[in-house]
């Protein structure tokens, strides 16, 4: 059971406070080059308020205890949504584990995983609890259960058709704030910190969205005097400070399933396959499910090893899966038994003889 300091929910309401004042008057400041500094120290206070919400010092709520499970298999993909859109059903029909479902809400109280093999390569998957608007704030244990999706190689992001770009928007808006880059790359800057020096920026492309004085701005905020800052891409103050706060941002690829397709009409259908890493399905009665692990696998990049016994043809029926971030030969030698690794890494007793065989 998880006891949760009656001090963080105090902490919570207090910094969601500040953290719209700085929003306010953020909106109310014109940004141009009089405001770009002040701006820039209104962004980087705001993220560094954020951040004491995402890494709590006093512990008590922060993170996903009581929702987190055991991983297991080569990657792990989680289900995000408002209640009653379907996760539990779609849970049902990918893995045949059973996930409670109802036509009510917060049906599923707890992760719920399940395991999927696709193209030889198990996955699991975790129902998790349907969130609510302001979930990142602390709002129905909403920052638990997003904490658990922080850790996973995808996100479903799971919709009803009837209102998918509401829904989307304000789901988006959870995870980001929560430090979930949706569908992102860590931005292409380059950051060292120095002793002395004073700041020094370069920048190989032009920037557009962004100057020297929202910089300056930010690494004042930082308490950070001396620095070389290489910018090679056409940065936001966003991303720098996500440079700066890179410990507590995830940078994950997301599906969006649009789910109960089976409620709208084929023009309706069509318009949903205008939206970006959208598949519409209906977990329901499993249309279109082949299409949705297609979108998974191509999202999580994995690569497959086919290995070849010694004498033997190649064995095309059990390859060896790794994420694509980790395909070293150390990676694949950790991925099958022991008895395979032996060879490969003697044990520091052993002299390293070659077999004249």
């Amino acid at each position: 059971m998880m006891v949760i300091n009656p001090r963080w929910g105090t902490l919570i309401v207090w910094i969601t406070g500040i953290s719209s004042n700085l929003c306010d008057q953020m909106a109310k400041t014109q940004k141009n080059k009089a405001t770009s500094y002040h701006l820039g120290q209104l962004k980087a206070k705001l993220a560094k308020l954020k951040r004491e919400l995402l890494t709590p010092s006093g512990g008590g709520g922060g993170g996903g205890a009581g929702f987190d499970v055991a991983r297991t298999g080569v990657a792990s993909i989680g289900f995000i949504g408002f209640p009653s859109v379907g996760k539990s059903t779609l849970m049902s029909r990918l893995t045949g584990q059973h996930s409670e479902a109802a036509a009510y809400e917060f049906t599923t109280l707890t992760s719920v995983p399940g395991q999927v093999v696709y193209n030889g390569a198990p996955l699991q998957i975790i129902d998790l609890p349907g969130i609510i608007e302001g979930a990142k704030d602390g709002r129905g244990r909403g920052r638990q259960v997003i904490a658990v999706a922080k850790t996973c190689h995808l996100i479903f992001i799971v919709l009803d058709v009837n209102k998918p770009l509401t829904d989307k928007r304000v789901i988006e808006a959870e995870l980001e704030g929560f430090g979930i880059r949706i569908n992102k790359e860590p931005p292409n800057i380059t950051f060292r910190k120095k002793d002395k020096g004073g700041l020094n920026i370069t920048s190989t492309v032009p920037l557009t969205h962004i100057d020297h004085g929202e910089i300056k701005a930010v690494m004042s905020e930082y308490r950070i005097n001396s620095a070389d800052i290489t910018i090679r891409c056409d940065a936001t103050v966003d991303d720098l400070i996500d440079v700066l706060e890179a410990k507590s941002r995830s940078y994950i690829p997301v599906v969006y399933c649009l789910n109960k397709i089976d409620s709208i009409s084929i023009e309706e259908l069509d318009l949903l396959y205008r939206i970006p890493n959208a598949v519409p399905i209906s977990s329901e009665h499993g249309w279109n499910i082949d299409e949705l692990m297609e979108a998974m696998w191509d999202k999580l990049n994995l690569v497959r090893v086919y290995t070849k016994p010694k004498g033997k043809q190649p064995d095309y029926s059990q390859p060896v899966v790794l994420r694509s971030t980790r395909c070293t030969v150390e990676d694949f030698v950790s991925q099958i038994s022991f008895m395979w690794r032996a060879p490969f890494w003697p044990s520091p007793a052993e002299p390293h003889v070659q077999n004249p065989n």
